[in-house]
């Protein structure tokens, strides 16, 4: 274990797929695991969509606990983050612009004969 440092990117295989992560076989004798939340960008409901058990991958290490034995890797680290899309909004035709300012436009000129008084 002692081989593999904080941050470095290295190559590795599937070796094993949870419903939680993928184990990944950096060499002969040390596996790690990728998190669920690790493999890619967005949202992913199943690991197998992503991911096969013999799957070569390049992963980077985030965390290695040696009290117990774990190394903590990721995919997405290695990836560029997509870029945001914008999000779309839906058109507000003027009736309904309209039909919600109305309201305040007479409520204001009701406030204002008040003030006045």
């Amino acid at each position: 274990m002692s081989t593999f440092k904080v941050g470095d990117v290295v190559s590795g295989k599937i070796a094993g797929i949870q419903s939680y992560g993928a184990f990944v076989a950096l060499d002969n004798s040390t596996q790690g695991l990728v998190h669920i939340s690790e493999i890619t960008h967005g949202f992913v409901k199943d690991i197998h969509d992503f991911l096969e058990v013999g799957q070569e991958v390049k992963v980077k290490i985030l965390d290695i606990d040696e009290e117990k034995n774990k190394i903590s890797l990721s995919i997405r680290a290695t990836e560029e983050a997509p870029k945001e899309q914008p999000a779309k909004k839906k058109p507000i035709s003027s009736s309904e612009n309209d039909e919600g300012f109305n309201t305040l436009r007479d409520k204001l000129e009701e406030w204002i004969k008040k003030a006045d008084k």
